[in-house]
């Protein structure tokens, strides 16, 4: 049976530092012309992370304007909405999915003004909303290597922030004009909650099946991840078919990057990683490593995984144990290798749109976010 949800109401004391500078500081030039589809495609040797830079070389004055587009619509009269949203947008991270949004725009060859520069914005926007919510349910503490918003500032400002950030998002939806856009991005809105609404149903439930913990991340993680590829077919007003391959796109890259997240949450190092090890299993939250060690153990090991997991009776000592069970049974390389396959599916969703530069640098996205340790 799943517990009841009682988060922590207690505000902790808050930081009156502005960290709004970090992202404001960025150069005020407007979006170049689209890359030329004929330029040399940038060296990638392979490395995801080469890609991911070749990537935001590329386009650096769109991902700049949209900041700045963050930047503009986090102002608020009410002074603790811009500090506390500025405290997990300038914490870091790779804009990875507003990135996606500007470069499938710009390989669909749009070239129509700032529409993809407003949506990227906008899918930030959601993103960073669904954090703040997410670390309020699950009591983080970090978040990104930095203590987590509701850390700082209490549970209700991070939720109360989290909703202006939603409605924010929606603004920016409304003010695009387009009834298509605004139905992908309310529907993935609407999936990322039930996605997180069915995890809180399957914690600590070991009788959770490896397609019920698929439809978990699907929803809260991938579907944001599709839908934000999905719009730069939109904006560029191409056919079904290159919507469709954008968005299986994002939506194989979602699944490997939540597929790595939950294995590095038992084998990253904590430096790294920016947030706590272990926070999945002190949780009880149901994820593929979990269901690997569990299934492939003997009854002794399964004791032990019931009254870890489902009981939520832990010592000190368990998180190694279970991280030890984990490595007997291979369950951290067989989530590793699931993401590989989710990554060659994300590849394979690109055939139909011709090379390209931006192309190239996606497939290696692709590898990024199954090499990267965080």
């Amino acid at each position: 049976m799943v517990p009841p949800f009682t988060p922590r109401a207690r505000a902790l004391p808050l930081r009156r530092e502005s960290q709004l500078g970090v992202v404001a500081s960025q150069p005020q030039s407007m979006p170049e012309p689209v890359p030329d589809p004929a330029a040399p495609i940038p060296p990638l040797a392979g490395d995801g992370e080469a890609a991911l830079g070749a990537l935001l070389a590329l386009l650096r004055d769109d991902l700049q304007a949209c900041n700045r587009t963050i930047v503009e619509r986090m102002h608020s009269p009410v002074a603790l909405i811009p500090q506390l949203a500025a405290h997990i947008v300038a914490a870091g991270g790779k804009r990875l999915r507003p990135l996606l949004t500007l470069a499938t725009a710009r390989m669909c060859g749009y070239q129509g003004g700032l529409r993809h520069v407003d949506l990227a914005a906008c899918v930030e926007f959601i993103h960073t909303a669904t954090l703040l919510h997410d670390d309020v349910v699950d009591e983080s503490a970090l978040r990104r290597g930095l203590a987590s918003a509701n850390a700082v500032f209490g549970n209700k400002a991070s939720v109360l922030v989290g909703d202006f950030l939603f409605a924010r998002a929606f603004h920016l939806m409304v003010a695009d004009g387009s009834l298509k856009v605004l139905d992908i991005l309310s529907r993935a809105s609407a999936t990322i909650a039930e996605g997180e609404v069915l995890q809180l149903v399957t914690q600590n439930d070991l009788s959770s099946t490896e397609q019920s913990y698929l439809d978990v991340i699907r929803g809260k993680t991938a579907a944001l991840f599709a839908a934000a590829c999905q719009l730069g077919a939109v904006v560029a007003e191409r056919p079904l078919a290159e919507e469709q391959a954008l968005s299986d796109y994002g939506m194989h890259i979602g699944i490997a990057f939540q597929l790595v997240d939950d294995a590095l949450d038992y084998a990253a190092d904590q430096a790294k990683l920016g947030k706590t090890v272990g926070d999945d299993f002190r949780e009880g939250k149901i994820t593929l490593p979990i269901l690997v060690a569990y299934a492939a153990g003997d009854e002794a090991e399964r004791v032990f995984w019931r009254r870890t997991v489902e009981d939520s009776e832990q010592t000190e000592a368990d998180l190694a144990h279970a991280m030890d069970l984990m490595a007997r049974h291979g369950a951290i390389q067989a989530t590793l290798d699931r993401a590989a396959g989710s990554a060659a599916a994300a590849k394979a969703s690109l055939a139909v749109f011709p090379d390209c530069p931006i192309k190239t640098c996606l497939l290696g996205v692709a590898d990024y976010t199954v090499s990267r340790a965080r």
